[in-house]
């Protein structure tokens, strides 16, 4: 495999060329809009959002913050063939670090943070926004580092308490705030792609939600394809309200069943599919996921930020990946938001350019520019690939943070 190793300012740069194509085996898990690590990364984005907004409309800079901590805590309810309801709420604990105020003004975390929270859940969970016991537990200590030598306040401990955005170290030079790596890779199999397509045509607004009220949106699917074979496992509750009777939950799984194998054959054409629905169901004990939300986290169940779906939207064991969470992380200058997602959008360039499997890798060092990564390496199975142009492609990768941030602040992009 050709290796092309160069230092681009700070960055060691590899570039390999020739690399094997992955093979068709594929594990891969999608975790739906309703699981409850789902709903905890996209609230913790939601939250890093509505801050930076915030602070952005009132000060004319996105203030250092992360809610990327958060966790949710199952309430209790009760199931009922017909009926059901929340008996305890939903906990909320919103852990993490905001600046409380800049130049002397406050900031209304709070008032921000609730605002977003139950906003977020009248939208993803109806049945659960009236059932929600929100803990605060945001401080604004600044990191190590800051040592007292005398009199005058360490840069650092201003951090999180800036006298005016000219504190700001990231509006002069922007720095990685920790060692981590982004990990991106493209392109996507068929069967990735069907395993996408699928959770969220049961999951989110589809022909097939809009016109079953009884589908719950707390869908998780694991798949297993050899290139011929694929062997799914799903799961997609119900909502009790909607379903009258043991037969009716059974007829409206056989209809999710019947959907599975219908896009199966357009999107795995010349494939054979198997797929288990409700594994757990043990129908004549009426044993059955039958929810009164669509959601587990009504009873019992938890959802942490960082443990769902990566940044491409699915979890690939066989591929390369890392374990960073990149929701609610400040967009600024955090690596395990920005590097993922720019390594990522490199990735899908690079088998444009190619037309052969690209992955990136960019790692960082703490401190170091966040446009001049530590460790950056290419692999591309094209054997002729122009290492040139793979260069140029980096190096417009490298130079796009500043927008990358305005981008996750003011559209928002999906990360998980």
């Amino acid at each position: 495999m050709p290796r092309t190793s160069t230092t681009i300012d700070n960055s060691h740069l590899v570039i390999d060329t020739g690399m094997v194509q992955p093979n068709a085996t594929t594990i891969v898990e999608r975790k739906g809009l309703g699981h409850p690590d789902t709903l905890a990364d996209h609230l913790a984005e939601r939250l890093s959002r509505a801050y930076s907004r915030y602070t952005v409309e009132h000060f004319g800079a996105v203030l250092h913050h992360n809610f990327d901590k958060l966790a949710l805590l199952g309430g209790a309810s009760e199931v009922r063939y017909g009926a059901g309801g929340m008996t305890s709420p939903v906990r909320v604990l919103v852990n993490g670090r905001a600046a409380p105020m800049c130049g002397g003004e406050p900031i209304p975390v709070t008032e921000i943070v609730e605002a977003e929270v139950r906003s977020f859940f009248a939208e993803r969970l109806a049945e659960v926004s009236g059932h929600l016991d929100i803990t605060f537990n945001i401080t604004s200590n600044s990191s190590p580092g800051a040592v007292l030598t005398g009199d005058a306040v360490p840069d650092r401990t201003r951090w999180f308490n800036p006298r005016s955005i000219d504190d700001l170290r990231e509006r002069r030079v922007r720095l990685s705030n920790d060692t981590s790596l982004g990990t991106g890779w493209a392109p996507e199999n068929p069967f990735e792609s069907f395993v996408r397509e699928l959770v969220d045509h049961f999951s989110g607004e589809s022909e097939f939600t809009l016109s079953r009220a009884w589908c719950g949106s707390d869908v998780k699917l694991m798949g297993y394809w050899d290139g011929d074979q694929a062997d799914v496992v799903l799961c997609v509750p119900q909502k009790s309200r909607h379903v009258g009777s043991r037969a009716e939950y059974v007829r409206n799984t056989e209809s999710v069943l019947a959907e599975c194998y219908r896009l199966a054959g357009l999107r795995l054409p010349g494939s054979k599919a198997r797929f288990r629905l409700n594994a757990r169901d043990v129908p004549e004990r009426d044993e059955l996921y039958l929810t009164y939300t669509g959601s587990s986290i009504e009873s019992g169940d938890e959802g942490v930020a960082g443990r769902g779906n990566r940044v491409n939207g699915l979890i690939t064991p066989l591929r390369p990946m890392n374990l960073e969470g990149a929701n609610g992380k400040n967009p600024v200058y955090h690596v395990g938001k920005l590097y993922n997602v720019a390594a990522q959008r490199l990735a899908n360039r690079l088998y444009e350019a190619t037309g052969g499997h690209a992955e990136v890798h960019l790692v960082s060092t703490t401190g170091q520019r966040l446009d001049q990564p530590w460790r950056i390496l290419v692999r591309l199975s094209s054997p002729d690939a122009e290492v040139d142009k793979v260069q140029a492609l980096v190096m417009e990768a490298l130079g796009e943070f500043p927008a990358l941030t305005d981008e996750l602040v003011s559209d928002g992009i999906v990360l998980s």
